[in-house]
């Protein structure tokens, strides 16, 4: 099951900004995608552990995480924030790039972006998002699966994401576009809910 559509008319920031707040939407290509409701404790646990690791791993560093929700717009070009097309909110990200933010969030690529699966998003951030990703220059974006305990991450390489690296959610996983930080798993699997069969 996907995320449903808005409406089938080609939106742009400016249309955004001017939504309800208390409905989230996310922009692909001028397509508004409404977001899922409010993730479950599980998903949250993993971003709010990947976030806190990676806070603790980057302080006094330039590089900055941040966590959900957090307007990303990516534009294509040079185009006005209102004409952008693109805007995502990922469930953990880092910029190490000052110039890409302001009062608004993050205008351009974040460094690393992680989103963590669920039913209703899975196909929505392998599909959809992965290409957007690719295409602004996120160089480094992990899917992280909680159900199959595992994490399958794609690295940019002359422009494109390639074969990705797919591990295990034990031990570390190193995050190679910020050197020397790496994501401990084991305690944060250990507290977890058993996976149902």
């Amino acid at each position: 099951m996907g995320l449903a559509r808005r409406d089938s008319i080609h939106h742009t920031y400016g249309d955004y900004l001017g939504w309800p707040e208390d409905v989230r939407y996310e922009l692909i290509d001028g397509e508004a995608f409404l977001m899922a409701p409010g993730p479950d404790l599980e998903h949250q646990d993993i971003a709010g552990e990947i976030f806190r690791q990676l806070a603790n791993a980057l302080d006094g560093r330039n590089c900055r995480p941040y966590i959900a929700p957090l307007d990303v717009r990516l534009p294509k070009a040079n185009e006005a924030d209102e004409q952008i097309d693109t805007v995502v909110q990922p469930d953990v990200l880092v910029v190490c790039d000052p110039a890409r933010l302001d009062r608004r969030g993050v205008r351009g690529a974040p460094d690393l972006v992680v989103e963590v699966q669920s039913p209703s998003t899975a196909a929505h951030d392998h599909v959809r998002k992965r290409r957007v990703y690719e295409r602004a220059g996120v160089k480094e974006y992990w899917l992280v699966h909680p159900t199959d305990r595992m994490v399958t991450i794609y690295r940019l390489a002359d422009g494109e994401y390639g074969k990705p690296e797919i591990q295990e959610l034990q031990g570390e996983t190193a995050v190679a576009v910020l050197p020397g930080v790496a994501i401990a798993w084991d305690a944060l699997i250990a507290r977890l809910p058993p996976v149902e069969p």
